[in-house]
């Protein structure tokens, strides 16, 4: 064989083969991909579903996307945070307040769905945080929503995310959390 033919060869080899590990890479979770047996690990277990509050559903699909409606920190006894970040409520009780959402917002989709591992990809998060007028900090709260997301669903939680603030939410909750997501069949 002409050394340089060869050589070409060998480039294209390496060539072929990179893009063949970075394919096998980047589906590596596809196997795995498990954000149920996640939340077990996280020592989390879903509550049933919040029902609506007034004359809307939880959530829509159209194709292969999920609208979910906004929810709030309510708790498993039906007691939900209340407060306005800024003034009655810290940002460290908003983070948790934003955690508790996103775990509301998951056992509604796992209601949908019947398996969270449907999940491809959460795709846009609406994150409202009841404020003071003076109150700066909506990313920080809605971090709490945004770092469980990402923590059980991996690289599918990445998501684009706007942090609001409000001069009140409903039932005066100190956040109100929306979600788009896009599902497997």
């Amino acid at each position: 064989m002409v050394p340089a033919f060869k050589t070409a060869l060998h480039v294209f080899l390496l060539f072929v083969l990179s893009i063949s590990v970075a394919n096998a890479q980047g589906n590596s979770d596809q196997g795995t991909f498990d954000p149920e047996a996640r939340l077990k690990e996280l020592g989390i277990e879903l509550p049933p579903a919040p029902n609506p509050v007034a004359n809307y559903v939880n959530g829509v699909r159209t194709g292969n996307l999920i609208f979910l409606a906004g929810k709030g920190p309510k708790r498993s006894d039906g007691s939900e945070i209340t407060g306005k970040l800024g003034d009655d409520i810290t940002i460290e009780q908003g983070y948790e307040a934003a955690r508790l959402t996103a775990i509301n917002q998951m056992a509604v989709l796992k209601e949908m769905l019947g398996d969270l591992s449907k999940v491809k990809r959460v795709v846009k998060v609406l994150g409202m945080v009841n404020s003071d007028p003076d109150f700066v900090e909506q990313p920080a709260v809605i971090n709490g929503f945004s770092d469980l997301i990402v923590e059980v669903f991996g690289e599918r939680g990445r998501h684009a995310r706007a942090a609001v603030g409000m001069a009140s939410l409903p039932r005066g909750q100190s956040v109100e959390i929306e979600m788009i997501v896009e599902v497997e069949d």
